[in-house]
């Protein structure tokens, strides 16, 4: 049980936010609306098996994420089990990124065996104002490499 005030929704987002893009703005910001204080967990670069790995450090990514304008508290995920700091938060809602490989009903099962009281909501696509919006850290990163080669 957490000692937060009953009327206070704690939101929680979660990612690895490597070479911010507009897409992660979108996901934070849709996020931050659907409750009080957004929480933030950037995942820890070990713990990230389902595609290359950050580029940037924890710390970096942490301190970029927090700078940003919805995020009202950002965490380093834990080293071993991912579930720590959100037990910790013991937040209302966690909201998933929109194009994020979790399923939102293994998510919610798992919260639960947890003990975790918590629903489960997915971000919408962001669709950008502008042309040429990148969405992809890969796709920054394939950019990168074949304009400068």
């Amino acid at each position: 049980m957490s000692d937060r005030p009953a009327e206070t929704t704690d939101i929680l987002a979660q990612g690895t936010f490597d070479l911010l893009h507009p897409g992660h703005h979108h996901y934070l910001r849709e996020a931050a609306t659907m409750g009080d204080r957004l929480h933030v967990i950037v995942a820890r670069g070990e713990n990230v098996s389902h595609k290359e790995p950050p580029i940037l450090p924890g710390s970096q990514r942490r301190e970029m994420v927090g700078a940003l304008e919805p995020v009202d508290e950002v965490h380093l995920g834990h080293p071993e089990d991912i579930f720590v700091p959100v037990e910790r938060i013991d937040p209302d809602v966690l909201v998933l990124g929109y194009d994020q490989h979790h399923d939102e009903e293994s998510i919610a099962a798992a919260l639960t065996d947890r003990g975790i009281d918590c629903t489960v909501r997915r971000a919408s696509a962001c669709d950008p104002d502008y042309d040429g919006a990148v969405l992809s850290t890969g796709e920054i990163i394939d950019r990168i490499l074949a304009e400068r080669r």
